[in-house]
Formats: C-alpha cells, sequence, structure tokens
C-alpha cells in the first residue's frame, strides 16, 4: 500500500489520506521510532546531554505528527471506521510510551545526565528539558519493580480505551437527540436567525418543520429564548443526561473506573492520589493550594452568586409565576432581565458579528499587537470543505506559521471548541521549522438568508481560541517539547484568556464590528452596554466554574474506591456552590469530558487560576494602551514565544514585574469594590 503517511511531508496530506492508512502508519512509525530510542539507550558512547538527551528529544517526529492528524481526526470529522481505529491505536500508543518511560538502560542514561548537571555548561532551555525528561522517567514507574511496571502498563491500556469510550458515547448521545417541532406556535420568542437554523437542520434531515440539537449553536439559543417552559426541560434534560441513561451510551462505569485506575496509577508511583501526581508539576503545586484557592474564590463569590439568584427567581415569579426556579429557567430568564436592565441581546449584536468580519478583527489584533499577517490560501490541504487556510507572515513576509480554523458544527464533530497543532515549531539543523496550527470550533451556521453571524459568547470563543493558536504560532523554542503550548497546564490558559479581553474594549471593535447589511460600525452605546453587562450575574458565573473545579477535585483528590453511586458523589461535590433544584434525571459527571476524556483531570481549576493571570496582565495593557507595544513585545518575548522552557512563573514576573494579584480578577468580576 502506498501510504501518505510513511512518506515524508510538509503539510498534512488530508486528500491523499484514507481512513485504512493510519493503523498501518502508526504501527510502522511505532516500530521505527523504538529502533531509534533502541539506538540511544544501547550505543558504548558515554552519555552525554547531546547523545541521550537531545537524541530522544528529537525521536518520533513522524509519529507525533501523524498522531496529532488522526487524534484530531478522532474529534473533528470523525465516522464508525475512525474509531473503530482509535480503540486499537490507543493501546498501541500506550504500551509504546510505557515502552519508552520504562525502558532501565535509556533511563540509566538520562540520569546519568542528570546527575552530572551541576558541572554542565547548559542554557536554560536545555536544563528544563533534562529535568523534564528525568521527571518523565521517574514520575512514570521507571523506578518500579518489574512487577510494577507491568501492572502500571495495563492500567495505561485500560485508561486509553476508557477515555475514548466515554467520549465516543457523548458523541453518539448528542448525535441521537433531537427535539423536532412542527407546530410554529411553539416556537415563541426564538428570534429569526436560530428559526431558520432549525428549518435548515430540518431540511438536511429530511423532515418538516424545525430540529433543535444538542449542538451549542443550536441548544443555547433555546434555552436562552423559547417561552415553551416544557419544551426547555425537554432540552435541558436532554442535554445533562449524556451518558446518563443506563443503556449501551451509559457512562457511570466508565466515570467510576477511570477514576478509581487514576488513583491506582498514582498510588502505585508513590503519590497520595491523582491530584497530588498531577499537581506535582503545574504552577497551583499542591491540592491543599488548589482546594485554597477555590475556597477562598467561593467565601467572596457566594453572597453575590446568592443574591443574584434571589433577584432572578422573584423576577420569574413576577413575571411568568414561577414559584421555583429551575435550571431550564435560568438562561431564559437571565436573558429577560439582562435585555430589560441593559436593552441589549445576542440578536441585536449579532448582525455586528459577521463570522467573516470577526475573523478580520481577530487578526488585525494579532497585526497590531505583534506584527503578523494573514493571507488566505486555497493551496493547503484540508480534511473538510468547512476548513479555511491561512499563511501567517511577519513585518519581513518571513513565514511565521500555517492557520486552520474550522468553524461549524457537524455530524462527525465532537462539540466545543479547541487548538490543536499539526506541526510543532522547533529549531533543528540550524533551521527554524515553523508550526501548523488548527482552532477548531462550533459556531452558528449560515442560512440561505444570512451568513454565519456570531453572538456575542461566540466572538470570544474566537478570540481565545485564537489566543491558543497565538501561542502556538509564535512559539521560538529549540525544541518541540517545549514549544508553543507545552507548558504548565495552569498557565496553558494564559495566553487565550487575554485576549477574550479585547472583545470589551472599544478601539477593538470599531476594527471589526460592522452591520453584515449597511456596513454601519456597531453603535458606541452598544458598547458600552457590552462592558456594563460583562459583569451581569458574574458571581453565579464564578460559582458555577469553581462548582465544576470542585467537582475534579472530588474525583481526583480522594480514593475514590468507594464511590458507587456517581450522582449521589456528585451531589455531594456539589453541595457548597448549589443554587438550583436538582434534576434527577441529570449527571454533569458523565458527559464531563473535560476531565475524564481531555487532560483536565485535577486541573479544572486552571480556568479559575488563568482568569487571575489574565485580569492581572491585562490590567498592565490598560494602564498603558491596549495596543502599546512594548507591553505587547514583553508578553510576546516571555509568555508566547518561550512555551515551556522556564518556569512559568518566573516567565510572567518577567513580562509583569512582579507576581500576580488575586484582586485583579476581583475587580474586573465587581466582587470587591474597583
Amino acid at each position: 500500500m502506498n501510504n501518505p503517511l510513511l512518506t515524508p511531508f510538509d503539510t498534512a496530506p488530508f486528500s491523499k489520506i484514507e481512513d485504512a492508512h493510519f493503523l498501518p502508519a502508526i504501527q510502522q512509525l511505532i516500530k521505527e521510532t523504538k529502533a531509534e530510542i533502541d539506538s540511544i539507550a544501547t550505543q558504548d558512547d558515554a552519555p552525554t546531554f547531546e547523545n541521550t538527551v537531545e537524541a530522544l528529544e528529537r525521536t518520533g517526529e513522524q509519529l507525533n505528527r501523524v498522531t496529532a492528524i488522526f487524534f484530531n481526526l478522532n474529534s473533528a470529522e470523525t465516522n464508525d471506521t475512525i474509531q473503530a481505529i482509535a480503540q486499537e491505536v490507543s493501546p498501541l500508543l500506550s504500551d509504546f510510551k510505557n515502552d519508552l518511560l520504562l525502558n532501565e538502560a535509556l533511563f540509566e542514561r538520562v540520569k546519568h545526565v542528570y546527575d552530572q548537571r551541576e558541572s554542565l555548561t547548559l542554557s536554560p532551555e536545555q536544563s528544563t528539558l533534562l529535568e523534564k525528561q528525568y521527571k518523565g522517567f521517574s514520575r512514570n514507574g521507571a523506578n518500579l519493580s518489574e512487577a510494577k511496571k507491568e501492572k502500571l502498563r495495563k492500567i495505561d491500556s485500560d485508561l486509553s480505551r476508557l477515555k475514548l469510550n466515554f467520549g465516543e458515547n457523548i458523541l453518539k448521545e448528542t448525535n441521537i437527540f433531537e427535539l423536532h417541532i412542527t407546530d410554529e406556535a411553539q416556537l415563541e420568542g426564538l428570534p429569526e436567525g436560530a428559526m431558520e437554523a432549525a428549518a435548515q437542520t430540518a431540511a438536511e434531515k429530511d423532515k418538516k418543520g424545525w430540529v433543535f440539537t444538542l449542538d451549542y449553536p443550536s441548544y443555547i439559543p433555546f434555552m436562552k429564548y423559547a417561552a415553551n417552559r416544557k419544551l426547555r426541560k425537554k432540552m435541558a434534560i436532554a442535554f445533562g443526561a449524556k451518558g446518563f441513561h443506563g443503556d449501551a451510551l451509559d457512562n457511570k462505569q466508565n466515570v467510576l473506573r477511570i477514576a478509581e485506575l487514576r488513583h491506582q496509577r498514582a498510588k502505585l508511583l508513590g503519590y497520595r492520589n491523582h491530584a497530588h501526581f498531577v499537581l506535582e508539576e503545574r504552577m497551583a503545586e499542591t491540592p491543599q493550594k488548589v482546594q485554597s484557592f477555590l475556597t477562598e474564590f467561593l467565601r467572596k463569590a457566594k453572597p453575590a452568586a446568592e443574591k443574584e439568584f434571589t433577584e432572578l427567581q422573584d423576577y420569574a415569579k413576577e413575571l411568568d409565576g414561577i414559584e421555583t426556579l429551575q435550571k431550564w429557567d435560568g438562561a431564559y430568564y437571565a436573558e429577560k432581565l439582562k435585555q430589560e436592565r441593559f436593552d441589549l441581546d445576542d440578536e441585536k449584536l449579532k448582525p455586528y458579528f459577521e463570522l467573516k468580519n470577526v475573523i478580520n478583527g481577530v487578526f488585525t489584533v494579532a497585526e497590531k499587537l505583534f506584527g503578523l499577517s494573514f493571507e488566505e490560501t486555497n493551496t493547503i490541504d484540508v480534511y473538510h470543505s468547512d476548513v479555511k487556510t491561512y499563511k501567517v507572515t511577519d513585518t519581513e513576509g518571513e513565514l511565521v506559521a500555517l492557520f486552520y480554523a474550522d468553524f461549524h458544527p457537524r455530524p462527525g464533530k465532537r462539540g466545543g471548541a479547541w487548538m490543536t497543532s499539526y506541526k510543532s515549531q522547533q529549531i533543528k539543523d540550524g533551521i527554524n521549522e515553523r508550526p501548523h496550527v488548527s482552532i477548531v470550533c462550533n459556531f452558528t451556521k449560515p442560512t440561505a438568508s444570512k451568513p454565519s453571524l456570531l453572538t456575542f459568547n461566540e466572538v470570544t470563543t474566537l478570540f481565545h481560541e485564537f489566543g491558543h493558536a497565538l501561542h502556538g504560532m509564535l512559539a521560538n523554542t529549540t525544541y518541540s517539547g517545549l514549544s508553543g503550548t507545552n507548558v504548565y497546564w495552569d498557565f496553558v490558559e494564559l495566553p487565550s484568556q487575554i485576549l477574550e479581553n479585547w472583545c470589551y474594549e472599544r478601539e477593538t471593535l470599531a476594527l471589526f464590528a460592522t452591520h453584515y447589511k449597511t456596513g454601519e460600525i456597531i453603535p458606541m452605546e452598544y458598547v458600552e452596554k457590552i462592558k456594563e453587562s460583562a459583569t451581569f450575574h458574574e458571581g453565579m458565573q464564578t460559582l458555577r466554574q469553581l462548582s465544576f473545579g470542585m467537582l475534579d477535585m472530588a474525583w481526583h483528590g480522594n480514593d475514590p474506591s468507594k464511590i458507587t453511586d456517581v450522582k449521589a458523589f456528585e451531589k455531594g461535590a456539589f453541595a457548597l456552590t448549589k443554587l438550583y433544584p436538582d434534576v434527577p434525571e441529570n449527571c454533569m459527571s458523565t458527559s464531563f469530558a473535560h476531565i475524564f476524556q481531555g487532560g483536565y483531570s485535577a486541573g479544572y481549576y486552571s480556568y479559575k487560576w488563568a482568569e487571575v493571570l489574565d485580569a492581572d496582565a491585562f490590567d498592565y495593557f490598560k494602564q498603558e494602551g491596549i495596543f502599546n507595544n512594548t507591553v505587547a513585545d514583553k508578553f510576546k518575548e516571555f509568555v508566547l514565544s518561550k512555551g515551556g522552557t522556564q518556569d512559568p512563573m518566573d516567565l510572567y514576573v518577567k513580562f509583569r514585574g512582579r507576581k500576580p494579584d488575586p484582586d485583579a480578577l476581583l475587580r474586573r468580576a465587581g466582587l470587591i469594590p474597583a
């Protein structure tokens, strides 16, 4: 078989790839990478940084590239075949990783270099790479007995399969559900755009009327605007019950087993629990610090949240006689109250946020801050016709990166938004190899009569993911393993979250927020209202984020072996943050993909942690001017370009001149006086 994944390529050769290419390619590349590793481990020369640590870092480049392509396709354009291949590939990769990390001869060589590190003349980046490699071995079983190593292999193999099953079940649940409406009276309150999109979905499914799904661009407008409370309840319960139906797609056992295996793994490696293992390599350092951080924010946010909730409940009762505010009422009445208070809603704003203009806007922000230019090109291979591609250049016209963007939901694509990389930046043989970076979102699709018009929340999501992309694009490190977003997990959200701040600034909105029909710039009164409404229900939003972080720590900061009832355990974890009555049919854990499928286990707190960093960092921009080049250059030099080459707090202090001030976030959120 002429396999395009086994021949050298620059850009991912999507149009040449068939599903059948992946398994043999990955099997072959694992074999080749093992041979590379064996040649390092068994060489006769004494271990040096160059012949061991650096050589090991350079292994497996083609394997890394092929697996990056495969797993993004499994998220963004999957099918039954790809999912079946993933079930085969994941254990292979898990075994390969363990073969590497449990290779005694290789570890001895790395340890030899590590033990002599004080006498070596290493750059800060080389020192970081050496420490990361040594810890990679020591934290993942290199010092275990053979029997325990075998146990670790089994745990890792099982975990890789369980996480895949978890994600596949959620995607299938999302795709199965639809709310099919044929009576237009049941659509009362819904904006024209939401109705048109639902009619288009129905037509695509060969149905009359309107079809609403659990994809965010369909689900969220329904929950915000649909006057029919029974239908809102039906949608909300369906959304919250993913993986919780007691059927073939049920995730309860997956959740229990994943938590249990992670705990067993941590204990095997000498840690008290999974959170202790994870947080050793985070800015937060310990579960105690995370709990203290979450508890302190809870103390400050809860009074505001309870006050906001009481106000919302009173409003719903006064308006519609709602005696008990339920979860399916929250977004609906909050939107009404917000409109009443600020005379502002998404439907007023959406005409000013045409997707192509918002894209140009985020490009302009990147140009003004970092001197980047973006040119759309049709010469780069893509995996779906929705995907747009761009060449990114600097002020000298030199290539900085290739950028892929995939914006709209479809059946083979999981929900949410994420950034990924098809080729990492590195400096090799004197050549600075530039990265290929992608963002994937699920934004409102164009309809027959309208282009893709974004809600303001979708605008901030685009800026958020683009911030991650900039972290990848502007990487400038020697080693790919320390490049771009390869940083501590609770530092990775700083570049993404700080960029969201520009969305609220008059100076930024004037660059791109123009009416899709008239070309009129967004009225300044709307801009003021956006800023005024930015902290609307901030207490409740903060409590919601804290509840997710606390649920994560409950699963991973304790021994989960005695947990038998996922729902009951979850209710206990949510007790301190509870506002709405519990919905018996719903369970968050069974669809909490961030912690049970993605990489956020014992790390969900990092969103709030990074908000502290981004609020404090943006304060600096505000003081000097949001497009101040001196501040932007420092952010580029010490945050975006350095990747994981130095301790993140050291990098932050170099940028800011001091450690972050937690009160910056509380002031921005309106939880303490400005």
